[in-house]
């Protein structure tokens, strides 16, 4: 029995309660924001919903993160607007259904352990711009439908509710647990509202959420190649995108949570979400940090929570719509502006005195591409390729070379650091080839070649050397450097000389 609880990430100790409680809260969270998301894509609210329930379904059962919420998000809206505009939805639930088969396409070809390649100042700079953008996301509250900000009396109740609910969320888990405050805190608000009649901004003042089940519907645009072209770029940016989100967000839980998600599958099971929300008339989406940090601090662990919210929220649509629309805003507003402050990791500016520059740099940088241009994936992107130049910069620097001449008149180069391409001039310079004896032995004990550069590299050395009638003995070279020098023998002149007394040598490593 154990086996197949482990399976559906569960546990005989399960509390059964937290999860059910954390999970309405998600799905109450869910509804504004997938409205809203749809709505900036330039769709019917009831298309990002459906997103929001199929996507949240089927990751929920299948996902390789317990305890993580995916739905409708407005990185997956935003790629989605050119394309909705040019040529509407029905080229957007297509793209959808493509994105999703490039996602299972990644999971399957196991390209999740590619997040390796993210160093740590480009998640922190992530999240922190998450947060920002969260945290932003929710001044459109204090605006009135002409984009103006509130003032007077409707400000002071909207400011009132919104820090009464903030309160309740900070301050109840102090005293007890056993129900998520962030239920607590919407009841609370909710309750006041209706019993004394306050005039505040509502769910309903949005958009209608009344609809039924998520229709199947196969998207209706012409099996042609010049519409498959109009498709592909928007599903890669929106794969690609959705992939990055749901694997820095599993991250993100997996810390919090201290247990490990597995990537590869999450990828596939956001795949199987996109295309079933392209059947069924969504928007499709990927993982939300936001909804998924209310899931875990509200001491949800399980699929549980997951099911019940994407459940809740059909419920909702179908037979709950009219009391849905009567939620104050402010609830929800105080509810994501505490998901914003627990979202930014705070710990990182207490490491502006300890972290390497470039680091600092790395993480400012990100979080701000990410809180101005909304764009995670080319923050993600920036991020990763800035720390990639740095780390190649700081490793050029790094080659040296120990030298002496034995007893038999050879000179010995001890090379260590990664020859690359970066550090072929500093690699170079350290040869002395006209004062140099008859014969040379460059050990690689402690280095590495590592790309065709660095083979080049070798090359020129030795024909140099062999211009002014003198032997070079590479030493210690690992298998794969060897292989790679044989690769490279068809493409460049590798003029390798070789003593017996070395072969032993060159098999040690």
């Amino acid at each position: 029995m154990k086996k197949y609880l482990d399976l559906f990430g569960l546990s005989d100790k399960i509390d059964y309660k937290i999860e059910i409680l954390a999970g309405i809260t998600v799905s109450l969270a869910l509804i504004p924001e997938a409205v809203a998301f749809a709505m900036i894509a330039g769709l019917s609210p009831l298309t990002g919903l459906y997103a929001a329930f199929m996507v949240g379904l089927v990751t929920s059962i299948i996902g390789g993160r317990p305890g993580m919420i995916s739905g409708a998000t407005g990185a997956v809206a935003v790629i989605l607007v050119a394309l909705a505009v040019s040529h509407g939805a029905e080229y957007i639930f297509a793209a959808v259904v493509l994105a999703g088969l490039i996602q299972i396409a990644a999971g399957v070809l196991k390209l999740g352990k590619l997040m390796r390649l993210v160093p740590h100042p480009v998640i922190f700079g992530f999240v922190n711009g998450l947060a920002v953008i969260i945290f932003m996301s929710q001044l459109d509250q204090f605006k009135t439908s002409s984009g103006d900000w509130l003032t007077g009396e409707p400000l002071y109740i909207l400011l009132g509710l919104v820090i009464l609910t903030m309160a309740i969320i900070w301050g109840l888990p102090k005293f007890s647990k056993k129900i998520p405050a962030s239920l607590v805190a919407i009841v609370t608000i909710f309750a006041i509202v209706v019993v004394f009649g306050i005039e505040t901004k509502t769910v309903g003042d949005i958009a209608s959420i009344q609809g039924g089940f998520p229709p199947f519907h196969i998207p209706q645009i012409p099996l042609t190649g010049e519409a498959f072209m109009v498709i592909l770029p928007y599903s890669v940016i929106m794969a690609g995108v959705g992939l990055i989100e749901s694997l820095l967000t599993l991250n993100i839980i997996d810390e919090i949570t201290e247990t490990r998600g597995n990537g590869n599958q999450e990828a596939v099971a956001q795949g199987t979400a996109n295309i079933f929300s392209g059947f069924f008339s969504g928007m499709g989406g990927c993982a939300m940090i936001g909804q998924s940090l209310i899931n875990v601090s509200s001491g949800a662990r399980t699929r549980i929570s997951g099911i019940v919210a994407a459940v809740m929220l059909l419920v909702f649509i179908m037979f709950g719509s009219e009391m849905i629309e009567l939620l104050p805003m402010a609830a929800l507003t105080g509810l994501m502006i505490m998901v914003a402050i627990g979202t930014f990791e705070w710990a990182s500016l207490r490491t502006f005195n300890r972290m390497p520059i470039s680091d600092l740099f790395v993480m400012v940088m990100v979080t701000l591409v990410t809180a101005v241009l909304h764009n995670l994936a080319l923050a993600v992107l920036v991020g990763v390729i800035i720390a990639a130049l740095v780390f190649a910069w700081d490793n050029a620097k790094r080659i040296r070379a120990r030298k002496h001449v034995d007893e038999e008149g050879t000179k010995h180069y001890e090379i260590y650091g990664p020859l690359f391409f970066g550090s072929i001039s500093v690699f170079n310079s350290k040869f002395d080839i006209l004062n140099d004896p008859a014969e040379i032995i460059i050990d690689f004990k402690e280095s590495r070649v590592v790309d065709m550069s660095a083979i080049e590299a070798l090359n020129k050395i030795t024909e140099r050397y062999s211009k002014v009638g003198k032997k070079v003995h590479l030493k210690h070279l690992s298998k794969d450097c060897r292989k790679m020098l044989q690769n490279a023998d068809a493409i460049i002149d590798v003029n390798v000389l070789e003593d017996p007394t070395y072969k032993m040598a060159l098999d040690t490593i």
